[in-house]
């Protein structure tokens, strides 16, 4: 079989319709996927598409390839493995359609095979759509990786082997290993299947085969049970990976087909006692909802991104991911396997009840069953994924039809997967939006708009919790609740206590919380059994849902407050622990002193500038303090400093001189706060428990700043990307994060290589991802590159007034790079 990637030589451009005439705007341009259609296009404050995108315009596009199909494949079957297609993907060869997909993150396959010309070019065009249709930053186009597959009739289809390991202990554990044949062919074939399981350091260590007769026309299903002696087992600690090699040969051992399959040993069990646990142990879930797209990247979906970002997510100590609000990656889920970084994938945003104009609600109840069994085939064999959701903060489920619903879609998973949990994320107030919105009394939402839900979620703030916790949720969402393993609840902590008295056998699970209460939420978390985790929205910062994380000065000139609504220019929601470039902002050490896995106190300041000035904030914002002792202010001029750390109290130093010592935890948990001046030096500060230090930390002001670039690897891959940190910085490293400024990068080329994304994490910006030029942001920018062939290549940053940086990369053949 042959199965390569097939990336190259696509254009695209603005699909036409037939009697549409071209123009020199519409023409289509060469493009490697995946990649992004609407990344690029221009941007203004009227895009119909609004804040839900960043204000980036949707649109339909067309790509098309031409591609050479030789006489011999036409005893073969051929076959396009499309990973994702935003969206309403049709899929024409030679003008023929050949598959529709209108889910924009469902993996897929195009059969060529009746339309297919042998000895000449044919031609594969595919169009996708963007249209109002989501309320996060989509994106569009054939933005995750697709596969040509050139294959016998009787091959193993995409996906099909599928390895459980129901019968675990000590001494051995058993593979239950299921392979899906299938017989395009017009013959019964009699064949023989080979499996070979291999250990996390590549040694044999089971085996086994078996006979599989397959009709004309029909799949056949091949069983074996192996036995893995002194299994390694698989857990968010211990991200121990097994693989089974799966070979389809005729009798006389002539090899049809191959097949190769990662998969986890781990245990799985959860009760309203002892929680959730993995193997035996008890995990208290770290979470971070993540949307998918790759900030700079756009929705371009790279394996190097996803497994960049799970290894960001994982150091800043999250254990656990909610793909919010669709189906995660095959990239991403592969990294959280091997990062040991737990999932709770996510089927849908709606049901059958619309939430912007041209959603996918329409079609739901015709096409549910098919988004089942994508996301189902997807995630069967990644240990990571421990939870299905079956949805988020859905209209309709606390009517009798939604919880109907909700039935249907659970039963639906646990028939083809019921080795794991099913949850979803139950927000009570938005699923009982009419009733509030017809029924409530005057106040009962806080004066907030009940017909917006996210500027209400967060005017109600504290009001909201209550709410959650009223009788009226209460009742509503019981027979829903009831179906699922592990009851999510997005922003109704308030139901964690009360559910452990009126429900003792639920399991509760924060699907959705705000960033500034995680000490709260993790406080309930630690304390109650039933209680498994928490997940924050969100650990990576996004496109779209422009400015919901923001801090506004309320005496701006002309300021107008606009609930959650970024105004143009905003871009990004600006509510991650991490940015979009892999940076942490200070919530995200914050969390981490939470969580218990940081001694070290972190110093953050409040810009000097805008000291004492009143603040507009939504519960998704933080603040918008640094960790930075340098400042484009006056000596003497008052300044904010927080302390965040896991101690009594705080002394703070200024060049060795003490500034006082402060209360850890009078405002705000883990938090202590000085009031005092900015004076350029070194500013420390000293955490202490019952009188003994527990650890330090220091801030010192940066010298005249240069331009400095490092490559987070030198050496990459010829299919990877490289990813090049861009600072102002002094010769001792020190950021000059209140001196930005425009800097411009261009890449020289030795063997072949591309600029594809340059960025910061500012939230409120015009500036292209595209290139060359970028305004730092804090300090800093991140370019990122991609090969086009192995050699090397020259990343070059200059700036005005600055020598250049200069870094060199190495882009080596995939199969030689050495592992992380």
């Amino acid at each position: 079989m042959i199965r390569e990637p097939f990336l190259n030589g696509w254009t695209v451009g603005p699909k036409l319709g037939a009697f549409e005439a071209p123009t020199p705007e519409s023409a289509p341009r060469t493009v490697r996927l995946p990649h992004d259609a609407v990344r690029d296009l221009l941007r203004s404050a009227d895009s119909d598409q609004g804040v839900h995108t960043g204000y980036v315009p949707g649109g339909v596009f067309e790509y098309a390839k031409t591609f050479d199909v030789p006489v011999a494949w036409r005893d073969k079957t051929v076959r396009l493995e499309f990973e994702g297609v935003y969206r309403d993907a049709v899929v024409f060869l030679n003008g023929d359609a050949v598959v529709q997909e209108p889910n924009g993150y469902n993996a897929f396959e195009a059969v060529l095979d009746p339309y297919l010309r042998y000895g000449q070019p044919n031609r594969i065009t595919v169009e996708a759509r963007a249209h109002r249709d989501s309320r996060w930053y989509s994106g569009a186009g054939i933005y995750r990786p697709v596969h040509l597959v050139v294959a016998d009739p009787l091959h193993i289809p995409l996906d099909g082997t599928r390895v459980t390991t129901p019968d675990i202990d000590a001494a051995r554990a058993i593979a239950s290993i299921a392979t899906t044949v299938r017989n395009g062919s017009r013959h019964t074939r009699t064949l023989r299947l080979t499996w070979a399981v291999s250990a996390p350091d590549g040694s044999d260590v089971a085996s086994g085969t078996a006979p599989v007769t397959v009709l004309p026309g029909s799949d056949a299903v091949a069983r074996v049970r192996l036995a893995v002696d002194h299994p390694a087992l698989w857990s968010d600690t211990t991200p121990s990976l097994y693989r089974v090699r799966t070979t389809l040969a005729e009798e006389d051992g002539r090899v049809i087909d191959t097949d190769a399959t990662t998969f986890g040993i781990r245990r799985l069990q959860v009760d309203a006692r002892r929680g959730l646990r993995i193997n035996g142990e008890t995990v208290k879930l770290r979470g971070a909802c993540v949307h998918h797209d790759s900030g700079p990247l756009g929705a371009a979906t790279f394996a190097d991104a996803e497994d960049r970002r799970v290894r960001l997510l994982k150091a800043a100590g999250f254990n656990a991911l909610r793909s919010a609000h669709n189906p995660m990656s095959r990239a991403m889920l592969d990294a959280c396997d091997r990062h040991g970084m737990l999932v709770m994938d996510e089927l849908t945003d709606t049901w059958t009840r619309s939430k912007v104009a041209f959603d996918a609600a329409p079609g739901f109840a015709a096409r549910w069953r098919h988004d089942v069994d994508a996301l189902v085939a997807k995630d069967l064999n990644h240990p990571s994924v421990i939870m299905y959701s079956i949805g988020n903060e859905i209209l309709e489920l606390a009517t009798p039809a939604g919880s109907a619903w909700s039935r249907r879609l659970a039963e639906a998973i646990r028939d083809l997967d019921d080795t794991r949990l099913v949850t979803n994320g139950i927000n009570g107030i938005i699923a009982n939006l009419d009733r509030m919105a017809t029924d409530a009394a005057p106040g009962d939402a806080g004066g907030a708009d009940a017909s917006d839900p996210n500027t209400m979620m967060a005017a109600m703030g504290d009001m909201m919790a209550a709410a959650n916790a009223s009788e009226l949720v209460t009742q509503s969402t019981e027979e829903s609740a009831s179906v699922l393993d592990v009851v999510g609840f997005n922003y109704a902590e308030s139901r964690y206590e009360l559910d452990r008295g009126l429900f003792p056998n639920r399991v509760i699970v924060g699907s959705e919380t705000f960033p500034s209460r995680i000490e709260k939420m993790w406080e309930l978390v630690g304390r109650l059994d039933h209680v498994i985790g928490d997940f924050t929205w969100t650990g990576w910062d996004y496109l779209g849902e422009a400015g919901i994380g923001r801090v506004d000065y309320t005496d701006e000139p002309g300021y107008e407050p606009t609930g959650t609504a970024g105004p143009y220019p905003h871009l990004l929601a600006g509510c991650g622990d991490i940015d979009i470039t892999g940076r942490r902002r200070p919530v995200s050490y914050y969390r981490e002193i939470v969580f218990g896995l940081r001694t070290e106190p972190y110093l953050t300041v409040h810009p000097p500038r805008h000291h004492g000035r009143p603040t507009a904030t939504t519960p998704w914002s933080w603040d918008d303090s640094i960790s930075s002792w340098t400042w484009d202010a006056e000596p003497g001029a008052p300044v904010t400093v927080d302390v965040y750390a896991p101690a009594e109290e705080v002394e703070l130093l200024r060049d060795g001189v003490s500034l006082g010592v402060a209360t850890v935890g009078v405002e705000k948990a883990f938090r202590a706060r000085f009031e005092t001046e900015y004076r350029p030096g070194e500013l420390v500060a000293i955490a202490r428990s019952r009188g003994r230090e527990i650890g330090r930390t220091a801030l010192r002001t940066a010298g005249e700043p240069g331009l400095t670039a490092s490559a987070e690897q030198s050496e990459i891959t010829a299919v990877g990307l490289g990813f090049v940190a861009i600072t102002l910085a002094d010769a001792d490293g020190v950021v000059a994060s209140d001196a930005d400024r425009l800097v411009t990068v261009t890449v020289t080329v030795e063997g072949d290589a591309e600029l594809v994304g340059l960025g910061t994490g500012r939230i409120r910006t015009e500036e292209s991802f595209a290139g060359p030029s970028v305004t730092t942001f804090e300090g800093r920018a991140l370019a990122i590159v991609r090969p086009t062939g192995a050699g090397g290549a020259t990343v070059t940053v200059t700036a005005d007034g600055l020598a250049p940086a200069v870094v060199p990369l190495t882009i080596v053949p995939a199969a030689v790079q050495a592992p992380a």
